[in-house]
């Protein structure tokens, strides 16, 4: 051996042995359920293993200020007669297991989900309106029907049945399958570790399925846009309850934590520049069933609608882990309307003449009535109850009515409010893509309420299909003010969630935007890969 070569390889063991290891860059965080089944957002959305949707890299997703940002697409464009779309893939991506990603995966995800029992199917119809999705969905028609073609490895076209102008926002959503790991395993390549593959910045390295807890690493072979800063990422579901996470995070074992309301106080004393506002897009509101009185008349609606306090609700009694609610969008949410939200005040004389107006002056003869609310866990489980009560002694003491609470398991309260089963109900509902579409669409055509009313049907209609945003925005307004005038809900908060960050997290993730918020997991692809830790 070359004398200088034997040199340098005792100078490499050398160093080897003696220079200290690198310091890899570890975030432990709360996320996720403590349940999931499949590694695979695109097989199951309320059943996947956490954090399934950062190990593979959508067509498009938001920033932190929600802006929409290209990802495995670089570019996209719509056809003259806004019926088709066409995404071009970034050039060079990869699986984790070195096989090209193409377009291919992407057209073979929706095609699966269409056909395979898909637990999200509904958003591919609803807001997608993909050509044939529906009839392929109920098994009428086959999946190679569907508006979806790869043309070619980097091209991916889309037709929808109407002009979807905000399909691109949809795609956030968007993530490929390996159709080379379903060939050869089926729906069991999500299962194991070993055989899981991504094409996202994150790589799995371990999966603990008895909690859904889960080791990520950088990913060696991702090559799109937010390379992760961090070397690996913990995120442990059970660390999601406030009351185990905060002494998690005061241990050291966690680097941040959600707070509950008893916990706000003392953790914002004791670390004012570690809390952090995070906007879950949410609204609860109240809704009635139409056709049965006392709601049927339009002037006890808006009495109801005049005697909120919204304010009051929200800082004394739900003490800001919610801001009120003007409108069914929350603030920051495209399409968001200030003049639409000033109309909700808080004014007890006129709330009175709408109930006299209705004929129950002073609450007389106004029957005793009951609000349905459901029972869960989360930001709904911390605020909804203690805002029923409130309701309860608002309405008395404003209108001289008497409402009793019920609070019923999930499935029978969504069979009340189906059924019609009870006549008013506190409703949350959260959303599923950065549109103000996804909002509006829950009352278009009977919807989730079974609220047909043509004059928004209509307004709702134009706006889904219009092109120009602004126009768009003020028909969604205008329908808006078509639910206030007739008193169809009663926006009354929009929930957040408060969260207490280490100082040792920095980077820009964890810096509010414009409107104050820390988007923490909600932006989840934004939020891990803007982030590091000293």
């Amino acid at each position: 051996m070359n004398l200088m070569l034997k040199i340098a390889g005792a100078l490499t063991v050398a160093t080897a042995m003696t220079a200290p290891s690198l310091a890899q860059t570890t975030i432990v965080a709360p996320s996720g359920s403590t349940a999931g089944t499949y590694m695979d957002y695109m097989k199951t959305v309320y059943d996947r293993g956490t954090g399934s949707e950062l190990l593979q890299i959508p067509i498009a997703t938001f920033d932190k200020e929600f802006e929409l940002t290209p990802m495995a697409a670089e570019s996209w464009s719509q056809s003259e007669d806004g019926l088709t779309w066409t995404f071009k893939l970034r050039s060079g991506l990869v699986w984790s297991d070195g096989e090209p990603l193409t377009a291919e995966d992407f057209v073979f995800a929706l095609q699966r989900a269409a056909t395979s029992g898909y637990d999200f199917a509904w958003y591919w119809d609803f807001a997608g309106g993909i050509k044939g999705w529906k009839e392929v969905t109920e098994g009428t028609a086959e999946a190679s029907t569907l508006g979806l073609k790869a043309v070619d490895d980097l091209t991916i076209e889309v037709t929808t049945v109407a002009p979807k102008p905000y399909f691109p926002s949809v795609t956030s959503l968007w993530y490929p399958v390996p159709k080379h790991k379903v060939d050869e395993l089926g729906d069991d390549w999500a299962l194991d570790v070993a055989s899981i593959v991504s094409s996202g910045p994150f790589e799995i390295e371990s999966w603990e399925k008895s909690n859904n807890s889960v080791v990520f690493t950088k990913s060696d072979t991702y090559t799109g846009p937010w390379s992760p800063m961090i070397d690996r990422l913990e995120l442990d579901p059970t660390l999601n309850a406030p009351e185990v996470g905060l002494p998690a995070f005061l241990a050291g074992d966690s680097d941040y934590s959600f707070l509950n309301t008893g916990q706000v106080p003392v953790a914002t004393q004791r670390f004012p520049d570690g809390i952090r506002q995070n906007a879950v897009f949410a609204t609860s509101y109240i809704s009635y069933d139409l056709d049965a009185a006392p709601f049927n008349d339009v002037n006890v609606r808006r009495a109801f609608y005049y005697a909120v306090d919204r304010a009051e609700l929200t800082s004394t009694v739900l003490k800001d882990i919610a801001i009120p609610a003007g409108s069914i969008l929350p603030p920051g949410y495209p399409g968001y309307n200030p003049d639409v939200v000033a109309q909700a005040t808080f004014d007890p004389e006129k709330a009175k003449q709408f109930l006299a107006d209705a004929g129950f002056a002073n609450g007389e003869g106004f029957p005793d009535v009951e609000i349905w609310y459901r029972e869960e866990g989360g930001y709904n489980g911390a605020i909804i109850p203690a805002m029923a009560q409130y309701l309860q002694a608002e309405f008395k003491e404003v209108l001289g009515i008497t409402l009793n609470i019920r609070a019923l398991p999930g499935p029978e309260w969504m069979d009340g409010l189906r059924g019609k089963k009870n006549n008013i109900f506190i409703a949350p509902y959260e959303y599923d893509y950065l549109d103000p579409s996804n909002f509006y669409g829950i009352f278009y055509n009977g919807g989730r309420h079974g609220y047909f009313i043509p004059e928004y049907d209509e307004l709702v209609a134009k706006a889904d299909s219009e092109s120009d945003w602004d126009t768009r925005y003020q028909l969604y307004a205008d329908a808006e003010q078509v639910m206030i005038d007739q008193g169809l809900i009663i926006p009354l908060v929009h929930p957040i969630t408060i969260a207490v960050v280490s100082d040792q997290v920095t980077g820009d993730g964890v810096q509010p935007n414009s409107l104050g918020f820390t988007q923490l997991d909600r932006l989840g692809h934004y939020f891990f890969t803007h982030i590091t830790k000293q």
